[in-house]
């Protein structure tokens, strides 16, 4: 069995004009839109936890200079 628990929500006004707007496009109730919005948000996908894709790399040749010696920077920085 099935329970249903009616609710008052204060929504603002452009939100709930772009809910209306979506409900329709839909062709689904408001209700249904904000239920299915709070179970995406209360229930997490194995999507949403899923591992991210590692990250690209590359070598990017090496320093040129030790930033930390001041003069061999000045003096790198001047023969560009």
């Amino acid at each position: 069995m099935v329970f249903h628990m009616k609710t008052t929500l204060i929504i603002d006004d452009r939100v709930m004009v772009r809910l209306r707007e979506e409900a329709a496009r839909r062709g689904e109730t408001i209700s249904t839109l904000v239920e299915s919005a709070l179970r995406l948000l209360l229930e997490p996908s194995s999507e949403t936890n899923r591992a991210l894709p590692p990250l690209a790399s590359f070598d990017g040749g090496g320093a040129l200079v030790e930033i930390a010696d001041r003069d061999a920077l000045y003096e790198v920085m001047e023969e560009r």
